[in-house]
């Protein structure tokens, strides 16, 4: 994973007449340039960090478009970058998306985020649509052998499969979870948990997605256990257990419905049991999320603070503990990437150039942010009542 962090080894040499100083430069290009100098990157510099200009049209569209049209260019091929994780951490840590001006995409999504439920029982299978009903062969390309979606637990694990195993058996260690218990899983993927916590824990496991495609593999992948997965809104489970767990999901829930969240799986599990949340975490309140993220990878997402989550759960659980493993999401998403370029040819014949720099722009903008630490990632372990005497991780 060394290749994902800057060192001396990262700079690369660039014709000199790549190199034009930003006194030199005129109009929409000096404007990128002087944006971009105080998080230290140089357009077309010489470092893997420095973004390659194909097109110069490129600069007009930033600096119209924000985010969103940085993304898209990148899609298109107008610019490059060789360590694009790197780039990003860089711009993430400068806070430079707060120097653009408001465009017409980030004015939009927060004056709809003001005006209407963005994740209204209507709206949430956009998310399915767009991310999740992808063709398996991408995802199976990206992550692990299980397809767990989300974080994995790099503690002590050397490799993204034993990461991902440890975050899963750490959840259910977590929950204090032991054979013949039933488990809900709010959002859950193509079934990796359920299918662990059956397989290892010998507990009984329902879960709701919005994606058919999710529910048909895991009940097809896992049908020698007792599982059962759900294609529904969570907001419309019927059902008592004496645990829930739910991972990367609460990301699509949306501000307007964290009570309605915390109160179905206040619902759903027993008053001894536990309720373990693992999301992304801002640390700071936004509306929404990037509008390049919110149109290519995750409509309709919100990246929950944890003064929204306390403030949620106040009267229906006890917030037994809280860990922090960012990190993590950085090591994670770069082992994804790596994944996926092991397959680049075969996923650029299947599903064209286009779409496969789309897939690298994600993981990569994503792995700088956790890396800038402008994002985290963690568990919320919450409890009914409070646990007797305290809570304690299950060694």
């Amino acid at each position: 994973m060394s290749s994902a962090h800057n060192s001396a080894a990262d700079v690369r040499s660039v014709p000199l007449e790549r190199r034009a100083p930003a006194t030199r430069l005129r109009g929409a290009e000096a404007a990128v340039a002087r944006l971009l100098a105080p998080a230290g990157l140089v357009l077309n510099g010489p470092r893997a960090v420095d973004p390659q200009v194909h097109n110069p049209d490129v600069y007009t569209r930033v600096l119209a478009q924000g985010t969103l049209g940085l993304g898209e260019a990148y899609m298109d091929g107008w610019w490059d970058c060789e360590q694009l994780d790197g780039f990003f951490a860089r711009v993430m840590a400068a806070r430079l998306d707060e120097k653009l001006h408001p465009t017409p995409a980030l004015l939009w999504l927060g004056l709809e985020a003001r005006l209407r439920n963005r994740q209204s029982r209507a709206r949430v299978w956009r998310a399915a649509q767009v991310h999740y009903d992808l063709d398996l062969d991408i995802f199976e390309a990206t992550f692990d052998k299980r397809l767990t979606g989300s974080c994995g637990y790099w503690a002590q694990a050397a490799d993204l499969d034993a990461a991902q195993e440890a975050k899963l058996d750490l959840v259910c260690r977590k929950i204090g979870l032991t054979a013949g218990q039933t488990v809900l899983d709010i959002g859950c993927g193509w079934g990796a948990f359920m299918g662990y916590a059956a397989e290892r824990y010998g507990a009984r496991c329902v879960g709701v997605t919005v994606s058919s495609v999710q529910a048909e593999y895991a009940m097809r992948r896992y049908a020698h256990l007792p599982i059962e997965a759900q294609v529904k809104d969570y907001r419309d489970f019927v059902g008592a257990v004496d645990h829930v767990a739910s991972m990367g999901m609460f990301e699509h829930v949306g501000s307007r419905n964290y009570r309605a969240y915390f109160e179905c799986a206040r619902r759903a599990v027993a008053d001894d049991g536990l309720f373990l949340l693992h999301t992304i975490f801002a640390n700071e309140t936004f509306p929404v999320i990037d509008p390049w993220l919110d149109r290519y990878i995750f409509p309709n997402g919100c990246i929950p603070s944890v003064h929204q989550i306390a403030e949620a759960v106040e009267g229906l659980f006890v917030i037994e503990n809280v860990e922090n493993f960012g990190a993590d999401y950085d090591r994670t998403l770069m082992a994804w990437y790596a994944n996926f370029q092991s397959n680049r040819a075969e996923m650029e014949r299947r599903h064209g150039e286009r779409f496969c720099r789309m897939w690298d722009y994600y993981l990569r903008c994503c792995a700088g942010g956790f890396r800038a630490r402008a994002i985290n990632v963690g568990h919320f372990v919450l409890s009914p009542k409070g646990v007797p005497g305290g809570w304690r991780l299950r060694v």
